[in-house]
């Protein structure tokens, strides 16, 4: 797995070792990427939910984002994404929190402009775990990025946002959520 763009592009990324980190394919992080640039996405304070490897909140940070909170509850890859970082030589630019999604909360006065979550397939709860973890911290155009299997439909509203696009490939799917407004799509 390697980045895909940006300032670290080519380097490769570790994986957390088991079965229990499902990398995002190459192919999806790179459609899912297309459509943040077309959503608009605003890169400046990223927040990666359920990071495993670290690779989404890496390859946002390699195109351009300012900051990113990595939140893992693994500590063994909470341990691989700090390697990742230090490898794509970001480490100065984001910050490993081990610790539950649903459980974790922002320090007071934290806003995130982006949100990118890939919670496990058979996490049966992840939208509640999403929404209880960003409560409070969403800029106002924040964008929310879940990634989830393609068998399940995402809910229709997310922390107030509207599912904006939901694009399915293999057993994937990328739901993303934004605020709605007048010229929205």
């Amino acid at each position: 797995m390697r980045v895909i763009a940006g300032t670290a592009r080519g380097i490769e990324l570790r994986s957390p070792r088991g079965g229990r980190t499902r990398p995002t394919t190459g192919r999806l992080r790179e459609s899912l990427f297309s459509m943040l640039e077309a959503a608009g996405a605003d890169f400046s304070e990223v927040l990666d939910l359920y990071a495993g490897s670290g690779a989404l909140g890496i390859e946002a940070l390699s195109r351009g984002g300012g900051r990113c909170t990595f939140v893992e509850a693994d500590a063994r890859a909470a341990a691989v994404v700090r390697e990742n970082l230090e490898r794509t030589r970001l480490a100065d630019r984001g910050t490993v929190v081990t610790a539950r999604v649903g459980r974790w909360r922002p320090a007071p006065g934290y806003t995130c402009t982006l949100v990118l979550a890939d919670p496990p397939y058979d996490d049966p709860g992840p939208w509640e775990a999403i929404a209880a973890s960003v409560q409070g911290a969403l800029a106002e155009a924040s964008v929310i990025i879940v990634e989830h299997a393609a068998r399940t439909e995402p809910p229709p509203v997310l922390t107030g946002r509207a599912l904006w696009r939901d694009r399915r490939q293999g057993d994937g799917a990328v739901a993303i959520y934004r605020l709605l407004g007048e010229g929205s799509e």
